[in-house]
């Protein structure tokens, strides 16, 4: 087999791909023969050394991934050789194969294509959870969805429509607001050329949207916080827009009403297994009736992978990059 190994987490420059043995399967594990990969920003931080999952050197990265199983360790039984599966495992896509614990991989139906596979369960469950469980959206409110065109930002315009919301997507470029009113989004805003609040202010008439879902942080987060609705929902998602984290006067959610959620679906789905899977069973069914789909912003060959970093740090990318075998 073949991986990209972090051997020194100092950027994607140091990561090598390196032929190895094909390892065998321990207790409660299977290996998979990889078919695609995507790309996710915890994939950028945990080689840089700053996410908050530290592997033991040296370590495969990818976190999210689809494949084949090719063999089956002691004690697994709900899986079969030769069947297709999902699984997000924090490390281990960036290869031709892997081990991964049997008890994470999602079996895939008949006719889940392996790229969307792969590009699945870490942005559609991060909304779904962020949406549905924490903001409790209902059908008539409105979502402002901030790094609309980006992975989680499409399927967080998805997941909003397929509740009977209402989408303001916000982006930095009219290509990227085009392609997320393809996908189903009302309104859009340029940030990059129209003021946010004001143009907030005009898609609601003044009222502010009820949810607000933030992926990107940095300089956006307070003006988007003061024009929330009363009683709003303002979804703390992650800080792509830069590694400073915003800081918010704490007097703003007291003059709205409004609660600042915390999005955390990795622990969520640690802490609440039952409640994480019947969470995936849902979107599963709303992938089979076409009411979600990932968006690819394009698939690249897996020894391609460092142009795939460059490319997500361009900031360019709509939907997600995916890397196949």
């Amino acid at each position: 087999m073949h991986a990209w190994l972090c051997s020194d987490p100092s950027g994607v420059d140091a990561l090598e791909w390196k032929e190895q043995a094909t390892p065998q399967p321990g207790p409660g594990q299977v290996l998979l023969e990889l078919k695609a990969a995507s790309l996710n920003f915890p994939d950028l931080l945990i080689v840089q050394n700053k996410y908050q999952m530290k592997p033991p050197l040296p370590f495969v990265p990818g976190s999210e991934y689809a494949g084949v199983v090719r063999a089956l360790g002691e004690g697994v039984q709900h899986l079969q050789i030769g069947q297709a599966v999902a699984c997000l495992t924090g490390t281990g896509g960036f290869a031709t194969h892997t081990l991964a614990p049997a008890e994470r991989c999602l079996p895939l139906p008949p006719g889940f294509p392996m790229e969307d596979a792969a590009a699945f369960i870490m942005t559609y469950a991060t909304s779904y959870h962020a949406l549905i469980d924490r903001a409790q959206l209902k059908a008539g409110e409105t979502v402002l969805v901030l790094g609309a065109a980006g992975g989680v930002g499409t399927a967080a315009i998805q997941i909003a429509k397929a509740q009977g919301a209402r989408v303001i997507a916000a982006a930095s470029s009219e290509d990227k607001l085009a392609l997320c009113k393809k996908i189903g989004a009302d309104i859009g805003i340029n940030y990059a050329t129209q003021d946010l609040r004001e143009t907030i202010k005009a898609a609601t008439e003044g009222k502010g949207p009820d949810v607000i879902y933030d992926p990107v942080g940095g300089d956006l987060a307070e003006p988007a916080f003061r024009s929330i609705a009363w009683r709003g929902r303002y979804l703390v998602v992650g800080f792509a827009a830069s590694p400073t984290i915003p800081a918010l006067p704490m007097n703003l959610p007291l003059l709205k009403g409004a609660s600042l959620v915390g999005v955390f679906w990795g622990d969520f789905a640690r802490r609440e297994p039952q409640a994480n899977a019947a969470m995936m069973q849902a979107l599963a069914q709303w992938y089979a009736q076409g009411k979600v789909k990932p968006v690819i912003d394009r698939v690249l060959p897996m020894k391609d992978l460092k142009q795939a970093y460059a490319l997500m740090g361009s900031r360019q990318v709509k939907g997600k990059l995916v890397l196949a075998n």
